[in-house]
């Protein structure tokens, strides 16, 4: 039992950072910040999306990254 919740946890947390990485690629932030934005998310899956929920562009793009 235990496998199976690590592995929808696992699951859901890949579903967010796809979800994120959308975003940050649908934002108006520049090109640089967009590929900074994506490589915390990929190299740090749980603490980079929790630091793009906080402080990520946005679609209409505000954020932490400048444009």
């Amino acid at each position: 039992m235990g496998s199976t919740f690590n592995g929808l946890v696992g699951l859901i947390i890949l579903v967010l950072d796809i979800w994120a990485i959308i975003n940050v690629l649908k934002s108006g932030v520049g090109l640089g910040p967009k590929i900074l934005w994506i490589l915390l998310i990929l190299l740090l899956p749980v603490l980079g999306l929790i630091i793009w929920a906080i402080a990520g562009p946005r679609g209409g793009g505000s954020g932490f990254a400048p444009r």
